[in-house]
Formats: C-alpha cells, structure tokens, sequence
C-alpha cells in the first residue's frame, strides 16, 4: 500500500514541475535581430498562435483552452503555423529534425530546456532571443532565452 502512495505522490510531483517555469523575469527586451522575410513570414504565424492561446493555463497532460502543457501546446502551434505534424511528448519532440547551434537558430526553430535531472521543457523560437511556451506558472507566454532562469536550463534547438 504505501508504495501505491508513493507512485502516486511521485506522479503528483512531476505532474507539477513538469513542464517548469521560470520566476518573474518576463521582460521583453527590445527586437534588435533583423529577420529574414521567411523568418518574418514564420515569426508572424507563431504570433497568431500565440493571440489564439495567450494566457491558456498550464495543466500536466492537457491539450485544451481549458489547460495545455508544454509538449501539447508545441504540437498544436507547429501543426497551425507549419502543418507540420509532432509527437505528443517532450521527449518524442526532443528527436525530431536535426540539432541546431544556439548561433543558428532561427524563428520556428524548437528549442529545448533542462529544467532538472529528468524534467524537460519544449518551446518555440521566435527571434531575437524570444520563445514562446506554455508557462507552469503562467500559461501560454513568450519568455526570453536571456531571462537567467532559462539561460541556465537551455538544452538544444532542433529545426524540422
């Protein structure tokens, strides 16, 4: 019985953390990167997505306006802005495309964060050190890469 507690309580717990989220350190900086037309072209339908689901709650394992995670909202946002088909999970995510330098990202560009030993983040890059995600603390929210909390989670980007 107690390890049937334990599962649960252990679920429970990455179920919270998992899709982390940063403290309060959303401070859009000014664009200063000049975006390719194409770039633009891709940053623009990220950013209808973004109208359509800003401020959508997070919740584990959803993928609903009542409540999306991070993979899920990633999925969702590719699948609008690109028809590109994903898979559900972060991980799943995580091997699609082909791993790019951070010097080489580009908007549409996945990008990825440890946020602990086994916890892992997904977003999608918009430009000028901007991403947007769905937040465990805020919904669905663009961040900066330059924001400390993320800078130190930064895994990898990926391109479809």
């Amino acid at each position: 019985m107690q390890l049937i507690q334990r599962v649960i309580l252990s679920v429970a717990i990455i179920g919270v953390v998992g899709c982390s989220s940063s403290p309060d350190f959303n401070d859009p900086a000014p664009n200063n990167q000049v975006l390719s037309p194409q770039e633009k072209q891709t940053t623009q339908a990220y950013m209808s997505v973004y109208k359509e689901w800003q401020g959508v709650p997070y919740s584990f394992g959803g993928t609903s306006y009542n409540g999306i995670d991070c993979s899920a909202f990633v999925q969702v946002a590719v699948l609008n802005a690109t028809q590109q088909a994903l898979p559900r999970t972060t991980l799943d995510q995580s091997k699609q495309g082909v791993e790019i330098a951070y010097e080489q990202a580009k908007s549409g560009d996945l990008v990825f964060f440890k946020t602990s030993p086994k916890v892992r983040h997904v977003g999608v890059y918009l430009g000028n050190k901007q991403f947007l995600h769905a937040s465990t603390s805020k919904g669905v929210i663009i961040s900066r890469l330059d924001n400390p909390y993320w800078a130190s989670a930064f895994w990898h980007f990926r391109r479809l």
